[in-house]
């Protein structure tokens, strides 16, 4: 494999009708993978759901071999945490449908006008010009999380700074374009059961109403990361685990007010959120799950940590989102989720769950069989604009050399 990449003028040589054909055939059969998985080739026959592609991990794959994977998985919606501009170059013409992220730590800079028209024409313009499809910008992550760091600078900065980045977008002409929203965690809800009850923690509302009237004007979803296993976690005896891990035989809860009844606890928290929402007045807001998952592993007092039960809840996920099925309460609104994550992320701090959320190994072996068949090429294949090239370059050659040994 060392040399696949850049082949040598004796393999290309045409001494013997035998020795050629085997040489070329064996080339050709190398590069026109490669060439038909080229950048430029977008996904085709995409799945509906997408993926978190988390970087906290010193041992990930280049971000040219993950555009690989996940192509070759046919998913083709991604978020981000940051901008990444190695990610989004190697994304570039692939038809990858992208979320990106700017950190907490930018937000309250963001503000500024000035400064969010800079950090757009630094992260999104010169990428969205070249052909990355970027769809939407989050402002934070989880900055309300109840029991946090509760930052209250964070907290007051969150809405003025999609405020500014909203209008810095529409004065680079891409208002419509490119949306502007952050996520929430789940504990932002003071109450969420049952479904219909469902109301934010009184400590939020003052923000929250006028940042709904945000999303509501410019059409851009409220993002909420919803884990149906903390609730198994945090009490195993009283939750069932058919219900948070979607099993046909759930037996499942009604809510008793709408008579609603819930096979699984992911959509009644997605039902409790648009409840709490059109309790403040808005029924034109779209919640989407912008992060759920599963740990394959965890820590002697994370129970239900298995790749048994990981991989049970994310091949039912997939089956209901591919069935476009919507919520008891939206049952024509099919359900928007982001998978958390796509790698395993081995310097993230926290139990060991926090470390076992992925779908993959970073070598890119699957963590548990869920249906989805990716391929992880080699580093050298997949890295090297060089190598590219040179295939690029004798693969006429190559394809000459059988032609002219069958005529």
């Amino acid at each position: 494999m060392a040399t696949a990449g850049r082949p040598s003028r004796t393999a290309l040589s045409l001494p013997a009708p035998s020795c050629n054909l085997a040489a070329a055939c064996c080339f050709v059969l190398l590069v026109v993978p490669i060439l038909l998985t080229d950048q430029q080739v977008a996904v085709a026959e995409s799945l509906s759901i997408g993926v978190n592609y988390g970087q906290i991990a010193s041992n990930l794959p280049s971000p040219e071999q993950v555009s690989w994977l996940l192509r070759s998985m046919r998913i083709s919606k991604v978020k981000l945490y940051d901008a990444d501009p190695n990610v989004l170059r190697a994304f570039l013409g692939t038809g990858v449908e992208f979320v990106v992220g700017i950190g907490n730590e930018y937000v309250p800079a963001m503000v500024s006008p000035a400064a969010a028209q800079a950090w757009l024409q630094q992260h999104v313009v010169p990428y969205l010009r070249a052909g990355a499809r970027i769809t939407c910008v989050t402002v934070g992550n989880e900055v309300f999380k109840q029991g946090g760091s509760n930052d209250t600078v964070l907290q007051a900065a969150v809405l003025p700074a999609m405020q500014s980045v909203h209008r810095a977008l529409g004065a680079l002409g891409l208002q419509g374009r490119v949306n502007v929203t952050t996520a929430h965690s789940l504990d932002i809800m003071g109450v969420s059961f049952p479904p219909s009850a469902g109301a934010f923690h009184p400590a939020a509302l003052a923000h929250l109403q006028p940042f709904l009237g945000f999303l509501s004007s410019t059409r851009a979803p409220f993002l909420i990361n919803c884990y149906p296993y903390f609730a198994y976690k945090d009490d195993p005896a009283r939750v069932p685990l058919d219900y948070v891990l979607f099993r046909p035989n759930a037996a499942g809860v009604v809510d008793a007010r709408t008579g609603l009844r819930y096979d699984n606890m992911l959509y009644a928290q997605v039902d409790a959120v648009y409840a709490a929402i059109q309790g403040l007045g808005y029924t034109d807001v779209e919640v989407k799950v912008s992060e759920t998952g599963w740990p394959s592993r965890g820590d002697a007092d994370e129970p239900g940590a298995t790749p048994e039960y990981a991989g049970t809840y994310i091949r039912n996920l997939l089956q209901r989102i591919e069935m476009k099925q919507g919520t008891p309460l939206r049952p024509a609104t099919p359900v928007n989720v982001y998978v958390f994550a796509l790698f395993n992320e081995n310097l993230k701090p926290g139990p060991a769950s926090e470390r076992n959320y992925g779908l993959f190994y970073p070598d890119g072996t699957p963590v548990y069989n869920v249906g989805l068949h990716g391929y992880l090429p080699p580093m050298l294949v997949s890295s090297s604009t060089a190598a590219r090239q040179v295939i690029r370059l004798f693969a006429p050659v190559a394809i000459a050399s059988v032609a002219f040994v069958l005529s």
